[in-house]
C-alpha cells in the first residue's frame, strides 16, 4: 500500500512539474520571435542549378552507354530462355529510361528558368 501512493504520489509530482514547465516552455516559445531566414535570390539559385547541368549530363551519358548492352544482355537471356534473369533485366531497362527522362525533364526545367544553355561542349 504504501508502495503504490509513493509511486502514486512521485507520478503526480513528475506530471505537474512537466505541464508546468511545458506551459512556461510554450509561454517562452511564443514571446520569443526567430529571424526568418533569407531567400536565396534567383541568381544564386542558378547559379547551383548550373552547376548541377554538367553532372546530369556525364550520368546521362553513362546511362546512354550502358543501354545497348542491357538490351543484348535481356535479348541474350531470352534467347536461352532464361526468362526471369530477362524480367529482371528489362526491369532495370525501365528504371534506367525513366532516370534518363527525369535527368532531361531537370535540365530543361533548369534552361526554361535560368536561360542558360544546356548543351555540354
Amino acid at each position: 500500500m504504501i508502495r503504490t501512493f509513493t509511486k502514486a504520489a512521485l507520478g503526480a509530482a513528475a506530471l505537474t512539474g512537466a505541464l508546468s514547465f511545458g506551459a512556461a516552455g510554450l509561454a517562452g516559445a511564443a514571446t520569443t520571435s526567430t529571424p526568418a531566414a533569407t531567400p536565396a535570390t534567383h541568381a544564386a539559385k542558378c547559379a547551383k542549378a548550373e552547376a548541377r547541368v554538367p553532372k546530369i549530363a556525364a550520368r546521362e551519358a553513362k546511362l546512354a552507354a550502358w543501354m545497348p548492352k542491357a538490351v543484348a544482355r535481356e535479348a541474350k537471356a531470352k534467347a536461352a530462355g532464361h526468362t526471369k534473369v530477362a524480367e529482371r533485366i528489362a526491369t532495370r531497362i525501365v528504371k534506367v529510361q525513366k532516370a534518363e527522362a527525369r535527368g532531361t525533364a531537370v535540365t530543361a526545367k533548369i534552361a526554361a528558368k535560368c536561360a542558360v544553355s544546356t548543351t555540354t561542349s
